[in-house]
């Protein structure tokens, strides 16, 4: 009877589906810079999300200016099939996924909480002194 010889253990240290979401972000970065296109110079890939089975991946796009939202989704789409050649040459995959891009709200939501933040008033102790961030000062 001969013995099983167990699985060395993996150092990797992230699953599978991150590295090729991170591998897929990469590429679709790269490329990017290489499109000549003006609607794209301001637009960043943040974030790249695909299904297990490689059905779909979302592609989380980064604009600062939001009235370009439109413009940089369509500079996208049109170069879509690019992106997706760069990926197939570039990834070692069965199948390439379709890309859905989506812009980021990441951010954007970050400042609006600053902005709600910064306008709360400082709260008032009972004592009439100011309470900023929760010490008194004393030594």
């Amino acid at each position: 009877m001969t013995k099983r010889r167990k699985r060395p253990q993996s150092t990797r240290q992230y699953p599978r589906e991150a590295r090729l979401n991170e591998l897929l972000r990469q590429i679709i970065a790269s490329e990017l810079d290489r499109i000549d296109d003006p609607r794209l110079e301001m637009a960043t890939i943040n974030e790249v999300s695909t299904d297990r089975d490689l059905t779909l991946a979302q592609v989380f796009v980064g604009v600062v200016d939001e009235s370009e939202d439109e413009e940089v989704l369509d500079a996208l789409d049109e170069h879509d099939r690019r992106l997706r050649r760069a990926i197939n040459d570039q990834a070692r995959l069965r199948r390439t996924p379709p890309l859905r891009f989506q812009i980021d709200q990441t951010m954007r939501s970050a400042e609006r909480i600053d902005e709600i933040l910064r306008g709360i008033p400082p709260t008032v102790t009972g004592e009439g002194s100011t309470e900023t961030d929760g010490t008194d000062g004393a030594d």
